[in-house]
């Protein structure tokens, strides 16, 4: 009787000292909070995927940003655990200006550009004629995409090979006779009332109320050669998948329930088409 009393005294000891030092696991209990920074409010996926993780413990804070030059800086200085509001190509340009060590972790939709017209001024694409004025993004990568857009619209012509990045300097030919003028990306959709027509990315337009059955005059063909820099993704720090077993296992939650059927529905029912999901 002594010898199981002096067992059962051990066996609750080593238990309560594994309760004092976490037995190894107290890490991986959480719940674990992370902030993820979006750029608009078009984002509602994420209210989803934000439901689905808090069954793994994790905590998903959306952060917002109107500004297409913070999310990246703010997720390289640690205010942010990830982000997820950008294409390939932006993020390797940003990132090698800016010297970010980041990078994507997963594939998550595709979002066409389109030439959007002002109702006021122009209904069809035939319509926009010599003197009008197109809008397209101020940063050097969408930007560039804009002029390939207007380029396959049949209304200027590039001096740039594919896969390169055109600026207006590389316009050779303006077989519509336009005007474009450059704007920051949260700007477009407050610029369009002013010109005849605007190349506004959609998680923008559809934010500003901008409708793309309605708006949209010609639309990007994603199926193209470069398409696969134009996928959007998740972004996390480099040292964070590097040092930190724990927390890469925390992006591989919210990866997974990024890419299910139930996060697919809600792109078919909210988005119409506007953001096309690749995995």
């Amino acid at each position: 009787m002594k010898k199981l009393l002096v067992l059962v005294l051990i066996a609750a000891l080593v238990l309560g000292l594994a309760a004092c030092d976490g037995g190894g696991t107290s890490d991986e209990e959480g719940p674990h909070v992370l902030r993820i920074g979006l750029v608009g409010a078009f984002n509602v996926h994420w209210y989803t995927i934000q439901e689905m993780v808090a069954e793994d413990n994790i905590q998903l804070e959306l952060v917002y940003f109107t500004d297409f030059s913070i999310p990246n800086r703010a997720l390289d200085a640690g205010d942010l655990d990830l982000n997820a509001f950008q294409h390939k190509m932006f993020l390797a340009n940003d990132s090698a200006t800016n010297g970010y060590e980041i990078q994507y972790i997963a594939d998550t939709f595709i979002a066409p550009m389109n030439i959007f017209r002002n109702p006021a001024r122009i209904s069809t694409l035939a319509d926009i004629q010599d003197g009008h004025t197109i809008a397209i993004p101020s940063d050097p990568t969408n930007g560039g995409r804009a002029l390939r857009l207007l380029e396959a619209a049949g209304l200027i012509v590039l001096d740039t090979p594919d896969g390169q990045n055109p600026t207006v300097l590389d316009i050779a030919e303006r077989i519509v006779a336009i005007n474009i003028v450059e704007g920051e990306t949260s700007m477009l959709p407050h610029m369009l009332p002013d010109v005849e027509a605007a190349i506004i990315s959609n998680p923008q337009a559809m934010s500003a109320g901008i409708i793309t059955d309605y708006y949209s005059i010609f639309r990007e063909d994603i199926t193209g050669p470069n398409a696969a820099n134009l996928v959007n993704v998740i972004v996390v720090r480099t040292a964070d998948l590097e040092e930190d077993g724990l927390r890469a296992r925390l992006f591989e939650a919210i990866v997974r329930a990024h890419h299910t059927e139930r996060v697919r529905q809600v792109f078919a029912d909210e988005y119409q088409g506007a953001l096309v999901p690749v995995w």
